[in-house]
Formats: structure tokens, C-alpha cells, sequence
């Protein structure tokens, strides 16, 4: 059913998308005049059949925002690309019982077909999707730099892995101890996989921080994720072997009343006694079942005594051995001294199983728990030395025995990129037994991804049962050799893909070396918060790498950030193709074509925080566009002559285009709105203020801002998006008039306009008619705003 008004929005929207196709409106010129404007949205997942509103809500507003540059003269690049290769697409693939392959295009189709319903200003010649043949022959290419510079490796190492997806997981897709695609449960597991070594760029990482203009929350979690601490390296004998805790607070040793050590670190066998083995190892197995993000969270701490004692090197004192899943075995030793004095943490923990507490730190004369730095007390030679000064001291001392050193560690661990799936980039990786570990050189990618029609995960790589793509010859020697069957994390394929859409359809480089450093970094990424610590860091780790190869000139891919909200199901859940509360936007585009529902979007939720989603009144918001239709009906004169509406034009058209450029959409409409009601007061309303009206709206309308501006301007046929976003006029943004109240006897006679400088005698001489003759005992004026005559 089709909503009829004074305006067919979707007849408008049907007839503006031809114009922008017939007259290469959206064509991208990397060579244009202005200055460049790259601005990008996180490339979607096809893994659903369709986009469903919260995509609407990431697409339409950033479409907003780069029309709003373009009208400002900047030239502006906003492609849209496909994340296409991955978990979600080949689960999505498992429940609909398709291909991946045929899955994905099909999906890709349709969400290309809703992307144009949207009205982006997309040119499609600047477009892939990762598992295009032509991307992720680069993507091998990119493995093969990092290979090649010793950034590639393998290593066994405890995964997150998912029995029922049969794959290892990341951090990111197992939070809260579950698989975030099927629920499952997941385990801790050793396997031999494939890294990155992220580790080596860690403070750069940190350092590059400083320069981009990102939210200090998404950079406070990177900091923390990356997790830099200054610090030493303690050792502490037992009777079995040496345990290396390491700790920043080295004053507080004399208060060291226990040591943690994490469930997988391999000293905890040596150091369990025999009659504590099976509950330290019921402990281990219930730890297995939780990432390393679940933890760490802020909850209750768990731990488990070993039996087993530790000799405290500074005081001599043993100390007891527990294992608790808070210390991690990648992060600094895998092992921690607590100090139940001066450390809520070891507080808690000491407090729940019953371990000494010694205060060893005086801070401000007071007996109170502290984890401040003071002077140090119940520390025998050391009593009376500040936490600063003895800090160096004691360690200085422990390294002379040879029990201690100084040391910066990270909490960053190296990043897991080997996926035991199908559907991915597969890993250029040859194995001879001759040559060993063999990277395919550049001359025989891609190494293709072949069409395999048992592809269902089983625990082991589904390549490895397909012997043609399996058998090779090594590229060195040329004896029989075989292929790595394992694919690249999703996350690779995006790391690097905003170098690679202006060269999408190049197939002799990835990128081209001089046009990517004029037009990157990004200027405007937009994306969400919960990639902060994923695909957002390892585009950054790439880009740096890239840059010490000598590829790009720039270490960081984004100069600004800006995070998303979410527009959430009626019930307020998340909406997820996984949980079946999706809504499309199709329905509502049928209705009232997709300006309709952007500009609800825009003007119903504050962009940074989202929302649950209601559309109650989707239908007013209809209302407006015709009003200003209206408004286009009554002009009556070219020029505004109207002080007043001068005074608010100039108002809103700095506001709305600070609004525009820090995505305060909300606000902007509403600007827009109070604008349309200052022209209907006018006496007589003007082309002038009108068209500018239209412009303002037209990032947020596009298709019925173009009808409006041709209803305008009737004989000429341009687009609205070749026009130039309004300027305030400096001289009328401040009021030269405005209406004040005259009172008699502090009762309201009479409203009268004034200027804004008038003086007080100029104003009751304008109020001599009011007065009828009266002369006054006393006048109150307040400067524009009243004036009060007692008689």
C-alpha cells in the first residue's frame, strides 16, 4: 500500500535515482578539483539475505554526511565494499543450505539493490567484495610481505575453539565463554596455528594514539587492550623450579604474602602437590572454557591452592602457590606476586581464601588500605624509603643476586589468524620436505579458493580433504609438496581493504603507491565500538607495517573516528540475523521511499547512542517536506527583506553545518524545522530563503530535496548536489532589531520592535503613542527585553 500525499515519495525517489544514473551524478574523479574527502563506513558482512535497519541507520547518515561535504567543495571518495569472506557468511551459508559462494552473491546482489534504494552517493566502479578472486590475490600478497619480513609465523598456542563451528575463534567472537555465532560453549585448546606478529609493533600502537582524532573511549581501550607496564621480573625459588613473577610494584615485595600463577602456564604440574592434583586440575579444565576478555572482566576471583610453596626473595619468607584464571599465561610471565596490603584484587582474593595480609606501605600517617605510593614500612633494611626510591633499590639489589631485572611488558598478544574453515582466503603457504615452510611466489597467486561442495567443518581444515588443491610442487626444488589448507581470519581481509577501493579494478598492484598517499589517510571512518580492539587495531597494525616496508608513507589508516549507535529491536535487544529480530527497511522504503525514513532516523535518534526502534511516528514526519513544498507554492518575492528571517537563516545555516560535521543529525533537522517556521511568520516569503532551506535539507533528503529545488528553480534542470552548501551571512547573525515588552504599571500594554542598540530615551520616545500623553513618576528598562512605565 502506497501512502498518497501532496508529494509521491517513492514516484520522486524513482525519478531522482534515474536523473543520478542517466547524468553520472554519484561518478567518483580521484583527479577533481577540491580538496579530497575520503570518508568510509566498515564494510558490511553479506551474511544475511538482506540489510536490515541498523545497517540503514550506518549507511543513510554517513550518506548524509559525505553529500554535506560535496555541496562544501571538498571532492569526496565514499565507496562501499563487501567483507564477504568468513565465519558469518559460510554459517549463513550452513543454515540456508547453499554454497557459500552462490550464497554470497546472491546476498551481495541484494544488498547492493537496497544500498540504491538508500540513495547512497556510491560509484559501483570503486567497489568489491573480499572473496573476489582480484582482492584476495592481494590479500595472499599481503600475507607473503609479513611473511617474508618474519611478521608471518606458526607456534603452538592455547586458542579459543568452537566445537559445534569446529573452528578457532578470536577473542572478539568468543566473549562471555561462548561462540558469538552459535552459542556454543568454547574451550581452551593447544593447536599449532598461524600468527602475526602484532607484539613487535605494540608501542607504536600505543605512541600512534596520540595523533588521531578518535573517542578517548575507543583509545582508552585500545591502551588497556595493548596493556604496557613498566616493571621487573622477579624470581621466586621453589622447591621444583623457578618461578619469574613479574610485578610494577616491586616496593611493595615485603608484603608479597602469595603467588598466582595463570591455569595454562606449564609450572603448574611441577608445583601441585599430589593430593591437591585433582582440584587444581577440575580448576585448569573450567578455565579452558573462558576467554581471555571474560577473565579479565571485573567479577568475583576464583583460585585454587597447589600445595605447593614459593621462597619470597626479598624477606625469605615461603609463600603458598595458587592458580586463578585473572593472571593469563601471555601476558608479562603468566605468573603474579599478591599483595593483599596494598592490591583491591589480591585483597579480595587474600580475604576469600584466608591468606596473610602485611601492610608494608605508610601513605599520609593513616592505617587505612592504600595502593598508593608512600614509605615503606615492615621491609627490613628498606623501612623509611619512598615507593619512587625504592622502586629502583630493591630491584637494583635482586638483580646483584641474580633473583631480578627490569622490564616493560604488554598485555598485546600476537594475533591468531588461521581459520580451520572453508569459506577464506587460503593461506600461501607451501610445505616441501625438502625446502620446509615455503611461501607461493607472487608469480603464482592467487592461490585459487576451489569450489568445493563438502565444505561443512569437521574440525580439520575442509581444504585438506580436496587432494587436487592439496598436491603441489614446491616453487624452490619442484618435488612433490603440499599446500596449506587452513584460511585467513575475516579480520585479515579487512585490515588493509580501504587502500584498495580506489584500484578495485587494477589487477598489477594492490594500490598504487602515489595516489594512496594523496588520498589516505581516511579522512572519516565510521564504524562500531565493538571493533575496537579487533578489525580497528589491526587495520592500524597493518597500515604501520606497510608504511616500514616502504609501500605508503602514512603509519595510521584513519585520521578520524566516529562510532555508530545502535538502532535495537522494539524489545530493545540487539538485532541479529542470528537471534531473528531483524527489521527491513524495505517495507517502509514501498511506503514512503527511503528520504522518508532517513530523515525519521536522522531526526528520531542521536547518531552516537541509537536506540530501540519504534515507528509510530514515521507517518508525521511525512508532514514536513510537504510543508516546505508549500512554502516553494507562496514565494512571493526573489530577495529576503524580513530582519528576522535574515537573523535565523544566518543562525541555522551555522549551526546546521557544525551539526552536519560532527553527525548531530537530530539537531539539524530541528534547525531546519524552527527555519521553515520563521519563513511562514514572514509577511511575505522569498525565493532566497527558501532555496536555502532546500539546500540545507538536501544531504538529508536527497531525492526530495532535488524535487524541491526543481519545483525552485523550474527551468533549469541540475542537480541540487552541484549547487554549494549555504554560508551564513556574518552581518546577520546578529540581531539588528528585536521586540521588547512595554508595561504600564507592570501590566503588559503593548509589544513594539526596537533596535538592538537603543538607548533607553530612544525607546520611550518610540512609546509616546502607548503613553497617551501620561508622563511617567519612574521607568525600569531592561535592556532588550522590557520596558516598564509607572504612573
Amino acid at each position: 500500500m502506497v501512502y498518497f500525499c501532496i508529494m509521491n515519495y517513492p514516484q520522486i525517489h524513482d525519478k531522482w535515482r534515474k536523473f543520478w544514473q542517466d547524468n553520472n551524478i554519484n561518478k567518483f574523479n580521484p583527479n577533481d578539483k577540491g580538496k579530497k574527502y575520503y570518508t568510509l563506513e566498515m564494510l558490511p558482512y553479506p551474511s544475511g539475505a538482506s540489510l536490515h535497519l541498523g545497517h540503514f541507520f550506518n549507511f543513510a547518515p554517513s550518506d548524509t554526511h559525505a553529500r554535506f561535504k560535496r555541496m562544501c567543495g571538498f571532492n569526496v571518495f565514499h565507496p562501499m565494499g563487501f567483507d564477504s569472506f568468513g565465519l558469518p557468511s559460510e554459517n549463513h551459508a550452513l543454515k540456508t543450505n547453499t554454497h557459500p559462494e552462490d550464497n554470497t552473491n546472491k546476498n551481495i546482489e541484494k544488498f547492493i539493490s537496497q544500498l540504491e534504494q538508500l540513495g547512497g552517493m556510491y560509484d559501483w566502479d570503486y567497489s568489491f567484495s573480499t572473496h573476489d578472486v582480484d582482492y584476495y590475490k592481494w590479500t595472499q600478497w599481503l600475507f607473503i610481505e609479513l611473511f617474508n619480513c618474519g611478521l608471518a609465523y606458526q607456534k603452538d598456542a592455547a586458542v579459543n575453539w568452537c566445537g559445534d563451528c569446529q573452528t578457532v575463534l578470536s577473542n572478539e567472537q568468543s566473549q562471555g565463554g561462548v561462540c558469538e555465532r552459535c552459542d556454543s560453549e568454547v574451550e581452551r585448546k593447544q593447536m599449532k596455528q598461524w600468527f602475526f606478529k602484532i607484539t613487535d609493533y605494540a608501542e607504536e600502537l600505543l605512541k600512534g594514539l596520540d595523533k588521531i582524532d578518535w573517542p578517548n573511549k575507543t583509545k582508552a581501550m585500545q591502551r588497556n587492550w595493548i596493556g604496557k607496564s613498566e616493571g621487573a621480573i622477579i624470581t621466586y625459588p621453589t622447591n621444583a623450579c623457578d618461578i619469574q613473577v613479574f610485578t610494577t610494584r616491586v616496593d611493595t615485595i615485603f608484603g608479597a604474602t602469595f603467588i598466582v600463577i595463570a591455569p595454562e602456564h606449564p609450572i603448574v604440574q611441577k608445583v601441585t602437590t599430589k593430593d591437591r592434583k585433582p582440584d587444581v586440575d577440575a580448576y585448569i579444565s573450567a578455565a579452558a572454557k573462558k576467554s581471555d576478555i571474560e577473565r579479565m572482566e571485573n567479577h568475583e576471583k576464583t583460585g585454587v591452592f597447589t600445595g605447593g610453596y614459593a621462597i619470597n626473595p626479598a624477606s625469605n619468607l615461603p609463600v603458598p602457590i595458587y592458580v586463578a584464571d585473572y593472571v593469563l599465561y601471555t601476558y608479562g610471565t603468566g605468573a603474579v606476586m599478591g599483595v593483599p596490603g596494598h592490591d583491591a584484587r589480591d585483597h579480595e582474593f587474600a580475604t576469600k581464601y584466608g591468606i596473610e595480609i602485611k601492610k608494608v606501605i605508610q601513605n599520609n600517617d593513616t592505617n587505612e588500605f592504600t595502593e598508593e605510593y608512600g614509605t615503606l614500612i615492615n621491609s627490613n633494611q628498606y623501612n623509611g624509603l619512598s615507593s619512587e626510591v625504592a622502586l629502583k633499590t630493591i630491584t637494583n639489589d635482586l638483580k646483584k643476586k641474580k633473583l631480578g631485572f627490569l622490564k616493560t611488558t604488554y598485555r598485546l598478544r600476537d594475533w591468531s589468524i588461521g581459520r580451520q574453515r572453508y569459506w577464506g582466503v587460503p593461506i600461501p603457504i607451501v610445505y616441501c620436505d625438502k625446502c620446509g615452510v615455503v611461501p607461493v611466489p607472487m608469480s603464482d597467486l592467487p592461490v585459487t579458493l576451489p569450489y568445493l561442495q563438502d565444505f561443512k567443518p569437521r574440525g580439520n581444515a575442509p581444504l585438506s580433504n580436496d587432494e587436487n588443491f592439496v598436491n603441489c610442487k614446491c616453487p624452490t626444488c619442484g618435488i612433490n609438496a603440499k599446500h596449506e589448507t587452513e584460511t585467513m581470519d575475516t579480520f585479515v581481509c579487512s585490515s588493509w581493504y580501504f587502500l584498495r577501493y580506489m584500484f578495485a579494478k587494477r589487477d598489477d598492484v594492490a594500490f598504487d603507491v602515489e595516489m594512496t598517499n594523496k588520498w589516505l589517510p581516511v579522512d572519516k571512518y565510521i564504524g562500531g565500538a565493538e571493533h575496537s580492539c579487533g578489525h580497528l587495531l589491526y587495520s592500524r597494525f597493518i597500515t604501520k607495517v606497510l608504511k616500514k616496508l616502504g609501500h605508503v608513507k602514512f603509519d595510521e589508516p584513519f585520521s578520524s573516528l566516529v562510532h555508530q549507535g545502535m538502532i535495537l529491536a522494539p524489545d530493545g535487544q540487539k538485532m541479529s540475523k542470528s537471534k531473528n529480530n531483524t527489521i527491513s527497511p524495505d517495507k517502509y522504503i514501498e511506503e514512503f521511499g527511503s528520504d522518508i525514513l532517513r530523515l525519521y532516523m536522522l531526526f528520531g535518534f542521536n547518531y552516537i547512542d541509537g536506540g530501540p526502534w519504534n515507528d509510530g511516528t514515521l507517518r508525521t514526519i511525512t508532514k514536513f517536506p510537504e510543508r516546505v513544498m508549500r512554502l516553494i507554492e507562496k514565494i512571493g518575492t526573489d530577495k529576503e527583506t524580513d530582519n528576522n528571517v535574515q537573523h535565523v537563516r544566518a543562525t541555522t545555516i551555522k549551526a546546521v553545518r557544525e551539526d552536519l560535521d560532527s553527525f548531530s543529525f537530530n539537531t539539524a533537522v530541528a534547525r531546519c524545522m524552527e527555519f521553515a517556521n520563521a519563513i511562514t511568520g514572514a509577511k511575505i516569503v522569498s525565493r532566497e530563503s527558501v532555496r536555502d532551506l532546500v539546500l540545507l535539507l538536501a544531504p538529508m533528503i536527497p531525492h526530495i530535496a532535488e524535487e524541491l529545488y526543481s519545483k525552485i528553480y523550474p527551468n533549469k534542470i541540475q542537480s541540487i548536489f552541484n549547487q554549494k552548501f549555504p554560508k551564513p551571512i556574518a552581518k546577520h547573525l546578529e540581531k539588528s532589531t528585536i521586540e521588547i515588552v512595554v508595561q504600564i504599571n507592570s501590566k503588559i500594554k503593548e509589544r513594539i520592535t526596537i533596535k538592538t542598540d537603543a538607548t533607553q530615551d530612544e525607546v520611550m520616545k518610540l512609546c509616546a503613542n502607548i503613553l497617551e500623553g501620561q508622563t511617567p513618576k519612574k521607568v525600569i528598562y531592561v535592556q532588550n527585553k522590557l520596558i516598564n512605565f509607572i504612573i
